[in-house]
């Protein structure tokens, strides 16, 4: 190594850390979103080369032979998964990452404990904060591996089609595997030599992708979104122990950001629902989208009025106003092209349109500015739920497209609900309200929305991409 490449490491090192924090302070808007995935993106290549070159002698051939596999499983990703799925993909990435940490410490157990042989003394090599940091690395990338993993199935339908599985004695058989991992840290720490240090370090390997499997298992498919932000931030926490590990002062920063933010919108969405996290992962909340909670079905509606899309066409003709309230069933329709296609006819008649995000709405955080920044749906248009609510009252029409719990008046005004008390977009409020839905199924919670009997509301039935098809034919028409 020349000598100013090894004086360029720090600088390189210090300069990616920025990039990381700047890009994570630009991702906390939508209009900068972008750019700040641009930086993260420029921090981690500066990241990989400062890397490198500290480690010094290296072979090339796996750098660039896992570089070049990354870039083309990542390109096809990126272009193959569809917006309905990017849940899911993030739930993988989130595991990548606990099994790169855990993969990372059991290297660095087998390199410096067990290939030396039985007679070296783990105290002697680890030094006991060091051993601990190991045992972090390991239970929480194993817990984000595969809880992650659980999170994945989940999503996709493909467990129970995302209902709770209540194992009997769950909490008892957590706190067990909890105590065993500590009992297995603390061998490790103390461990006689090289080879005991190695097993206790396989068993945590066991327990931690065990207790990662049982901690998630029990939660509905309504709490994904929460778990998905959760499990993202173990990922961080993950990748922070291995950089103690590592003395990687960037993997430290770097998985510190990531922990911390992915708590911080943990927190946030856990106040959207009006649920605390303790609440959460204890489960059972919310089984599937067909409405398997129990309630909710369409025997209990008794006054619904429904229509067709001419008839919200004319209605749209003479509105001064009009909001969107996106859900998940506008990304199962990938109507969001369709809906650009509306809104930008009605622009041109001089009707006002914005979007309503909701903070849980879809199967991600930022799961609907996501899906609508991919039809270019100008930033400014999107407004998030304190700054949207104030316009309910005042605007002509309200097109709810595949959301359910998030404008369910029950949350204002039933105690008895179970999502009483979560804050809702206050679609009710609209003069006209137009919600475009298969059927009368329920959302995640399995309850009636007596918004679908309101005066002001009427349903229009159908995919949300056919049905606002037919209203852009219909407008383009009048």
């Amino acid at each position: 190594m020349s000598w100013l490449a090894a004086n360029d490491i720090p600088i390189l090192y210090l300069a990616s850390a920025v990039l990381l924090i700047l890009g994570l302070k630009r991702l906390g808007r939508v209009r900068t979103a972008r750019d700040g995935n641009q930086m993260a993106s420029v921090a981690m290549l500066l990241a990989v080369i400062a890397t490198v070159l500290d480690v010094g002698t290296v072979d090339y051939r796996f750098i660039i032979g896992g570089a070049v596999l990354g870039t083309i499983v990542g390109a096809i990703a990126a272009v193959r998964v569809a917006m309905t799925s990017m849940p899911e993909m993030v739930a993988l990435f989130n595991g990548s990452g606990g099994a790169s940490s855990v993969f990372i410490a059991l290297a660095v157990v087998w390199l410096r404990l067990v290939e030396p042989g039985a007679g070296d003394t783990a105290m002697g090599v680890l030094g006991s904060s060091e051993a601990f940091t190991i045992g972090l690395s390991v239970l929480i990338g194993g817990i984000t591996l595969t809880g992650s993993l659980i999170a994945f199935m989940k999503l996709n339908g493909s467990l129970k089609n995302g209902a709770p599985i209540m194992l009997p004695g769950r909490h008892l058989i957590n706190l067990a595997l909890a105590a065993g991992a500590v009992a297995l840290t603390a061998e490790f720490m103390t461990a006689a030599d090289g080879i005991a240090a190695g097993d206790a370090a396989l068993l945590l390997v066991g327990i931690s992708l065990l207790l990662g499997v049982l901690l998630v298992i029990p939660i509905g498919g309504a709490d994904m979104p929460v778990v998905v932000s959760l499990l993202n931030s173990y990922s961080g926490m993950a990748a922070s122990a291995t950089g103690f590990v590592l003395g990687n002062n960037l993997l430290i920063i770097g998985g510190a950001l990531v922990g911390a933010s992915g708590l911080i919108l943990t927190q946030i969405m856990c106040v959207a629902m009006n649920r605390s996290l303790l609440n959460v992962l204890v489960g059972g909340f919310g089984e599937t989208d067909s409405g398997s909670g129990g309630g909710g079905g369409a025997d209990e509606y008794t006054s619904v009025t429904s229509c067709g899309p001419e008839e919200v066409a004319m209605v749209l003709e003479s509105a001064e106003s009009c909001i969107v309230v996106p859900g998940y069933g506008l990304a199962v329709a990938q109507a969001q092209h369709i809906v650009r296609e509306m809104a930008d006819l009605l622009i041109a008649r001089g009707c006002k349109v914005t979007y309503g995000i909701h903070p849980v709405a879809g199967r991600m955080p930022g799961h609907m500015n996501v899906l609508l920044a991919e039809a270019d749906v100008p930033y400014e248009q999107l407004l998030e739920m304190d700054l949207i609510n104030p316009e309910f009252r005042t605007t002509d029409v309200v097109i709810v497209l595949g959301a359910n719990d998030v404008v369910n008046p029950a949350a204002l005004d039933d105690k008895g609900s179970p999502i009483y008390g979560m804050p809702i977009l206050n679609a009710h409020e609209g003069r006209s309200v137009f919600i475009v839905k298969r059927s009368l199924s329920p959302g995640y919670a399995g309850i009636k929305n007596s918004l679908f009997e309101a005066d002001n509301t009427t349903m229009v039935f159908g995919d949300a991409k056919k049905v606002i098809q037919g209203v852009t034919t219909e407008l383009k028409e009048l």
